[in-house]
Order: C-alpha cells, then sequence, then structure tokens
C-alpha cells in the first residue's frame, strides 16, 4: 500500500500586506525557493504554526520569514512570543524588515531570530536580499528531510 503525503518542503511566509508577501513570493520562487505558503496576519501564523507543529505526521516549514508591517515592534513581539516552540522544532525564523540599525538587529537576533533581512527600494538590492534568503533557507535545511 502507498500512502500519498504532501511532504514537499516549503517557506511558511507571515506577512500583513497582501502586495509585499505577493512580491516577495515571485522573487523567492523566481530565486529557486520552494512553494512559499503567505499567511496574512499574526493571529492566522501563528494558529498555523500551533497546529502544523503540533503534528508530527504532517511536513513542517523549512523557513518561517516574518514580515509584519502592523507597528515598529510587531517582528520583535512575534519572534519572542513564537522562538521557543520553532527553535525546538528545529525550524528557523528569519525577519523581513525596513533597514534598522545594529542594535534593533540584535535585539531581533537576542529574541531568536536566525537571521535578518532588509526591505530594498531598488530592484537588484531587492533581488540579492532574496537571494539571500534562498541560500539561508537551503543552508539550514534538516538532514532528516533529504531522501524522505
Amino acid at each position: 500500500m502507498n500512502v500519498v503525503t504532501d511532504d514537499t518542503p516549503f517557506i511558511a511566509l507571515i506577512d500583513d500586506d497582501g502586495h509585499s508577501a505577493h512580491l516577495l513570493t515571485r522573487m523567492l520562487l523566481a530565486h529557486g525557493a520552494p512553494e512559499v505558503r503567505h499567511l496574512d496576519s499574526v493571529a492566522t501564523g501563528e494558529a498555523f504554526l500551533a497546529t502544523t507543529l503540533a503534528d508530527t505526521s504532517r511536513e513542517w516549514p523549512g523557513l518561517v520569514i516574518v514580515d509584519l508591517k502592523a507597528h515598529s515592534g510587531a517582528n520583535l513581539e512575534f519572534v519572542a512570543r513564537n522562538q521557543a516552540l520553532l527553535r525546538q522544532k528545529g525550524v528557523p525564523l528569519a525577519v523581513m524588515t525596513q533597514t534598522i540599525d545594529r542594535a534593533a538587529r540584535q535585539a531581533l537576533h537576542d529574541a531568536g531570530a536566525a537571521a535578518v533581512f532588509f526591505r530594498q527600494a531598488e530592484l537588484e538590492a531587492y533581488r540579492h536580499e532574496t537571494a539571500a534568503i534562498v541560500s539561508f533557507w537551503a543552508r539550514s535545511q534538516r538532514l532528516d528531510a533529504v531522501g524522505m
């Protein structure tokens, strides 16, 4: 008997701006990312992560990207609330944010972000940044995911 499961790799993108999420998704896919699943709010993203990571029979995201714009501290708050669960499950958490200073970037890392990437206004810089995200995803893959 063959059991068919959806175990294809994917990236979870939690972004409260649909236009931004669409652009980032297109750019990530163009650079070789796997499927990108967009979650359009903090509540939706947290519910998805709680449900998905509680089920060991489901494929977990290979990377969670958070790009929240509701207020200036939204990304930091999300990271602080969710990093323990993601770290426990071995899922890296990356933040996409406006350009910030070293102290603010360090605060995100201290809260549990594995990586911080910056939104770029210029197209070539944006392409470079999204290529760096895909590279980070590739380097972060779980070894047990290979050959399964």
